[in-house]
């Protein structure tokens, strides 16, 4: 087509535009005959208001339509006086059960609610730990019978880290001034996990409480290097299977997390799902080494390309195997490209408190380049008490913690963590293929680490939860498919242990297929039936109404009415 041509196609275009606008201005001009200024004005700005208010409805920067009708309509059905008052019911009932059961004391004991009138001793607080409060702890984790939780807690780690505890237990790496050892200590388990990840010369970290602290931290990087270019309204993108402190950190930060799916057989992220859903508000893209319900580790590799390509960061969640990932080939097992190594991947999070054996509280978030950490640093340099920076959330920190951690890391060695993974990995996978000889449940995904879900399509699945609960197993249910995992510690390396969960597993599921229509009951069924309930916010209020039991000291008498107690002192 010769530019003449396209010159006059124009034109033609441009007149038949300005043919309607002049009608359009016609008669928006016959609209406003015989009104007054004012009233054009007031209808002008109504009109504008109506049309950004209806803009805003359809295109929330946060929340789907489609999620905000079902929210509205929810929220109007439970606000009916009947409806009100029936959830309220339920809720109360369920709040005295579990106050009852679930945290019960001891028949004839109290709940301390104020400071003894005077202090007692060493020898007095001791005995009413043990009498008191540790008899309340009945799960054998020791045994091998918790899936996760406990990752080692062997004797003679255990010995360790309480004397380096003592040694540095008022000791705060706020002030580093007072205190340059455990600053030492924390730079230099970053260091090592920098050198177990592949980390360059520009990488660096920083300690942190734990996984979902360091996720929070790599999140508020990206998004204040989104705010820089001008992002209102950051986006993350993972796949449905990513740890749920993503969805914490984007309820914190005022952030969008759009979910894609996983593969339904083998669980790993859809990436080009995540493609699609990229745009100018994308702020980080993420992968899971391995993820938390299936213990597959996403395809990394592919999630850099993007990250690459379009200029996005890629963090990569190892929290769960921060501590055998990076020694599966060592130890004899083939692993994807998942660290450093891999052109794109910008932050990595993975716990020091998990397969690295260290006391609960600690982990570290390591960055491919210091321009990254820098957004995660909090400043105030105008403060009265003056100029205050941290690191992390937290102000002061607990000095010991880090101490405990390096302290373990330098106790273990490379050596070790390579025999750890061996043989986590190796019982892993005798469960996994035992699992899978099993009629009646199937193996999630091919796992790559510690963790075998089991699912079925035959039986209902929590019955066998339920039922090995019976047996003394704690496992972690899972949702969206049905299913629970067993997260594979070195506790369940000692002899005999992998073999006895395989043969309840056998016997449990063996019951259960004389009758596989039947659902479970108790507290099992619980976990089924959450999922079916549309209305999601009555399953948060729920989980907050457990969340307040936890911290309630309130006791119920056979009346189900609190008990009114002294001040619990004596």
């Amino acid at each position: 087509m010769k530019m003449e041509e396209v010159k006059e196609i124009g034109g033609q275009i441009l007149e038949v535009l300005l043919l309607y606008l002049g009608e359009a201005r016609v008669k928006v001009n016959d609209l406003c005959v015989g009104l007054e200024a004012w009233q054009v004005i007031a209808l002008s700005v109504g009109v504008t208001l109506i049309t950004v208010w209806f803009i805003n409805f359809l295109f929330h920067p946060l929340y789907s339509l489609k999620d905000r009708i079902k929210a509205t309509v929810f929220r109007i059905v439970r606000s009916l006086p009947p409806v009100k008052k029936y959830i309220k019911k339920q809720l109360d009932e369920t709040i005295v059960s579990m106050s009852k059961h679930a945290f019960a004391l001891e028949a004839g004991d109290h709940y301390i609610k104020s400071l003894p009138a005077k202090g007692s001793t060493e020898d007095e607080v001791i005995a009413r730990i043990n009498k008191k409060y540790k008899t309340l702890d009945k799960v054998d984790w020791a045994g091998g019978k918790v899936s996760g939780t406990v990752y080692s807690g062997t004797d003679d780690l255990s010995r360790l880290c309480a004397r380096v505890y003592e040694d540095f237990a008022w000791s705060n790496p706020l002030h580093v001034d007072v205190f340059p050892s455990v600053r030492r200590m924390e730079a230099e388990v970053i260091a090592m996990c920098l050198k177990m990840f592949n980390g360059g010369q520009r990488s660096c970290g920083v300690m942190t409480s734990g996984g979902t602290e360091s996720i929070l931290m790599a999140v508020l990087a990206a998004r204040q290097i989104a705010y820089a270019r001008g992002v209102e309204y950051p986006e993350i993108i993972a796949g449905d299977s990513v740890h749920a402190a993503f969805d914490k950190a984007a309820f914190y930060y005022r952030m969008k997390l759009i979910h894609v799916p996983v593969h339904p057989i083998t669980r790993k992220v859809n990436v080009k799902a995540m493609r699609k859903k990229i745009n100018k508000n994308t702020c980080m893209l993420v992968g899971s080494a391995p993820c938390f319900n299936a213990g597959v580790i996403d395809p990394i590799e592919d999630i850099a390309k993007l990250g690459v390509k379009y200029n996005i960061p890629v963090h990569v969640d190892c929290c769960l195997g921060g501590f055998i990932v990076p020694f599966l080939k060592k130890a004899g097992f083939d692993v994807p490209p998942f660290d450093f190594m891999v052109k794109g991947v910008t932050s990595i999070s993975a716990d020091t408190h998990k397969y690295g054996f260290a006391p609960k509280g600690s982990s570290v978030i390591l960055y491919s380049d210091r321009k990254y950490r820098e957004n995660q640093f909090f400043v105030a340099p105008d403060w009265t008490g003056g100029i205050y920076a941290t690191s992390t959330i937290a102000g002061s920190r607990a000095g010991a913690i880090i101490a405990a951690c390096w302290a373990t890391l330098m106790y273990i060695g490379e050596e070790g963590y390579v025999k750890s993974t061996k043989q986590i990995v190796d019982t892993a996978k005798y469960i996994e293929d035992g699992c899978r000889k099993i009629p009646g449940i199937y193996v999630m995904g091919k796992p790559d680490t510690s963790v075998v879900a089991i699912a079925s399509n035959d039986i209902d699945i929590f019955r066998l939860y339920g039922d090995l609960t019976k047996c003394g197993w704690s496992l972690n249910s899972l949702q969206f498919p049905s299913s629970f995992h067993l997260c594979v510690t070195i506790r369940q390396c000692a002899d005999g242990v992998a073999d006895e969960f395989l043969q309840d597993v056998r016997t449990c599921a063996a019951e259960i297929m004389k009758n596989p229509s039947e659902k479970a009951s108790g507290s099992a069924a619980l976990y089924g039936a959450s999922q079916g309930i549309p209305d999601r916010s009555l399953v948060t209020d729920i989980s907050k109404a457990y969340l307040d039991v936890w911290f309630s000291t309130d006791v119920y008498d056979e009346n189900d009415k609190v008990k009114v107690e002294a001040n619990g002192t004596h």
